[in-house]
């Protein structure tokens, strides 16, 4: 069995060049993130702080404290924010090739509005001390179960999808979720309150070592089980009927891919909270420079997620410096304008058609 279709086309040229710089650019952010924040440390000393961890050498002369910062503050947010871009931008990539539009996003199938819903149930009816994995375990089942709920709402008597129902029943099932998170705001009391609005706003202040693993291991299993499936996503993007005249069974694939995307954005919100626009542009970017290939698409949208993540999440740490912003409202700021300047793209193709 031949598995040369699955990899990415050849790279030769100015495509060579754009994996270079994003893999340079992610380097640079990775030392970055560990250098700054509300105590700026020294790049030399942290970078030897880092090989000295990796080699067991001596060569940083960083102190106690700042060694502290790096490997119990710095480090784990910088995995998780890499995992966790990468895992939003995946899905967002695959998301768009399976709905043939470039405006849309893993929220439009129920899943992060469900795994809001988890979240708040668990913030305000259950008690704090009941276990430190209660809200991301109930915000990754609520996202699952409403992925379920929407894709069984969108299926006809005979087995088949149809896309538009699929957009409507995620509309639907998703404001159903904003109505009862509303409800759970209501009745909370100030400190639930007060935890409900910031796991909404996204953040990154609770990577710990289950978290990281957890989401390394999802975005590593993804991203394999995506690239098997890149060359029929990208004959699925000629169309349904098209796909099927292949050979593709496409009822088992937008199964498969909507189930999949579920697991990976339930995980997502469940470490982090709600981080918005990451999963909508990092794709569009990326397939505006290297093409509609899902072969080259889907990894480098990982790495363009994960470095674009990482640059928002050092803007929240020193923007305001000493206080921090959530993450979500960064990439906000960053993604709303590119989500608008998307709307003016579009309306303009369609004038022109």
């Amino acid at each position: 069995m031949s598995y040369a279709k699955y990899l990415p086309a050849s790279l030769h040229g100015w495509r060579r060049s754009i994996w270079l710089v994003m893999g340079m650019l992610l380097l640079v952010t990775v030392l970055l993130s560990i250098i700054l924040g509300p105590m700026t440390l020294p790049a030399k000393q942290s970078l030897l702080s880092i090989i000295d961890q990796f080699l067991g050498s001596e060569l940083s002369q960083l102190n106690v404290f700042q060694t502290a910062i790096i490997w119990g503050l710095r480090w784990p947010r910088t995995l998780l924010a890499l995992f966790i871009g990468a895992l939003l931008a995946l899905c967002g990539a695959v998301t768009q090739g399976l709905f043939r539009n470039p405006l849309a996003d893993p929220g439009i199938i129920g899943v992060s509005s469900g795994a809001g819903l988890g979240a708040a149930i668990a913030i305000v009816l259950l008690p704090a001390s009941f276990s430190y994995l209660t809200i991301p375990v109930a915000a990754f089942l609520g996202g699952l179960i409403t992925t379920l709920l929407v894709y069984r709402l969108a299926q006809s008597q005979n087995g088949g999808t149809s896309v538009l129902i699929l957009l409507l029943a995620g509309v639907a099932v998703a404001a159903f979720s904003g109505a009862i998170i509303g409800f759970m705001t209501y009745i909370a009391n100030d400190m639930a309150l007060r935890e409900l609005t910031l796991w909404g706003m996204g953040s990154l202040n609770a990577a710990n070592s289950t978290s990281i693993w957890l989401s390394s291991m999802i975005c590593l299993c993804l991203l394999v089980f995506y690239q098997l499936k890149a060359p029929a996503l990208n004959a699925f993007l000629l169309g349904e009927a098209e796909a099927r005249h292949l050979g593709i069974n496409v009822e088992k694939l937008k199964l498969q891919l909507i189930v999949i995307t579920a697991i990976g954005i339930g995980v997502a919100v469940s470490a982090t909270g709600i981080i918005g626009f990451i999963s909508l542009v990092v794709p569009h970017l990326v397939r505006m420079t290297m093409g509609p290939d899902h072969r080259l698409l889907l990894p480098l949208s990982a790495l363009t997620g994960a470095a674009l993540l990482l640059m928002a999440d050092i803007g929240a740490r020193v923007l305001l410096a000493p206080a921090e912003l959530p993450v979500g409202l960064v990439t906000a700021l960053i993604g709303a304008p590119f989500f608008a300047f998307l709307l003016i793209q579009q309306r303009k193709r369609l004038s022109i058609l």
